[in-house]
């Protein structure tokens, strides 16, 4: 059985890492979505929260797993028996970053490799960043999300004082 792991903030899900998600369970036997606990980045959501969205924008693929985790990322894929570390990649700015992200796991972590999906179109121009830039300036943002996500960026920007 290939097991992989797909990690990320998530803060929060969006389209374009469900794409992820859903084409590396096509790949692998099974895909565990780690969401990391605590990056160096201003996050809008608590961990217990984008752990939550994760989890219910994902529960329809039977081979997806969501966990929380903190550490290297590398000792997650070891805890889970992962041998493959799934990133996806919006643009070749991307690429440079990805690529020493790989050298770095092969350094700390010999027996996994580094998996790289090219983002599908329709989320090429996606980031967490602008869906919650959008969804606090009080624009839409369905399109981009699911909708049990916008409505906890809704509840996100009311308790930021900003109604609309």
């Amino acid at each position: 059985m290939t097991i992989a792991i797909y990690p990320g903030t998530f803060d929060p899900i969006h389209y374009g890492h469900i794409d992820i998600a859903e084409r590396a369970a096509q790949l692998f036997d099974k895909v565990i979505v780690g969401v990391y606990d605590r990056p160096q980045k201003n996050l809008t959501f608590p961990a217990e929260t984008r752990l939550a969205l994760a989890r219910e924008a994902l529960k329809n693929t039977p081979n997806i797993e969501v966990y929380l985790y903190t550490g290297l990322t590398v000792d997650f894929a070891r805890k889970h028996g992962a041998r493959v570390i799934v990133r996806g990649m919006r643009f070749i700015s991307d690429f440079e970053l990805e690529y020493q992200m790989a050298l770095t796991t092969r350094k700390l972590a010999a027996e996994v490799d580094l998996v790289c999906l090219m983002t599908s179109l329709e989320y090429a121009f996606i980031s967490s960043s602008s869906v919650k830039e959008i969804a606090f300036a009080g624009g839409s943002v369905s399109a981009f999300v699911p909708p049990h996500v916008e409505q906890a960026l809704k509840e996100a920007a009311r308790q930021h004082g900003l109604t609309f």
